[in-house]
């Protein structure tokens, strides 16, 4: 889903529009074309709960067996459909200060039949719960901000059980990958599509992993990831830790940089100064 500044209805609907004919030739047959129309329509409506029941009725469906047959047996190229929707939002909201961030979430699930899930922690619930965890891609400009990838965690403990994997329907050659794996694989696959970007960041979670930086520092990618105070970190003078270079830096190396507006007041983050 895409955010960007207010636009009136004709035009939303026009660009709606464009964007769905754009995916239109990734559907073998027409209905499962407009069923996905219909998916996003309730996707993006306000429904107080989102599931195939609630965007079935919200579709004038009577059951969700129409929306559940495209989610899950329905013959469309999920990959060519995110290739042709990364394209569209570079198209629409394309900016030389365009930055690239990851970010993931969590769905709570009861039960452990749901592809991936296991008791993890997850945002969404501010500790472990039994979930699944995505890992996402955005692109964000000033003009707006959209999820141009994505791909489902699965845990070590998924694919160490064949058996598992294959009443779930994974392909039998899924390994396991970390999240931050699972990033740079995101981002590669991104800047090798031709996206353009002034910027990398994410949480510690990806900054804990020299990979990820590593590839970015390949590719000569400016980077903002967030590390632990315990990362080395191999200044001119030898090697020391984030923490304690943060520590010796003067007061004068930090200026308090805005992280977004929040609901009560401005959003205020210490980052490195402009000297």
């Amino acid at each position: 889903m895409a955010v960007g500044h207010s636009v009136g209805p004709v035009r939303w609907q026009l660009v709606f529009e464009s964007l769905m004919a754009k995916v239109a030739g990734r559907f073998a047959r027409v209905e499962p074309r407009r069923r996905a129309r219909a998916f996003v329509l309730g996707l993006l409506a306000e429904l107080p709960r989102k599931d195939c029941w609630t965007i079935a009725e919200y579709a004038g469906d009577s059951s969700p067996a129409g929306m559940q047959h495209l989610l899950s047996r329905a013959c469309w190229d999920a990959d060519r459909v995110r290739d042709d929707i990364r394209d569209f939002v570079v198209e629409y909201l394309g900016n030389r200060d365009s930055i690239l961030v990851v970010e993931e979430t969590g769905d709570l699930k009861k039960g452990a039949a749901s592809v991936g899930v296991q008791r993890l922690y997850t945002g969404t619930a501010g500790r472990i719960e039994n979930s699944q965890v995505a890992v996402y891609l955005v692109y964000s400009t000033p003009v707006g901000h959209a999820a141009i990838d994505r791909t489902l965690y699965i845990p070590r403990s998924w694919t160490q059980d064949p058996e598992r994997c294959r009443a779930a329907i994974i392909p039998d050659n899924t390994g396991f990958a970390t999240k931050p794996v699972l990033a740079t694989e995101m981002i590669a696959q991104a800047l090798d599509a031709g996206v353009t970007v002034a910027c990398v960041t994410a949480d510690g979670v990806y900054g804990g992993d020299p990979l990820l930086s590593a590839e970015l520092e390949c590719r000569q990618i400016a980077y903002v990831l967030a590390v632990s105070r315990k990362r080395p970190i191999s200044p001119h003078a030898g090697v020391s830790t984030a923490g304690m270079l943060a520590h010796f830096l003067p007061a004068k190396a930090w200026q308090r940089l805005s992280a977004g507006d929040g609901q009560r007041s401005p959003l205020l983050r210490l980052g490195p100064g402009r000297d």
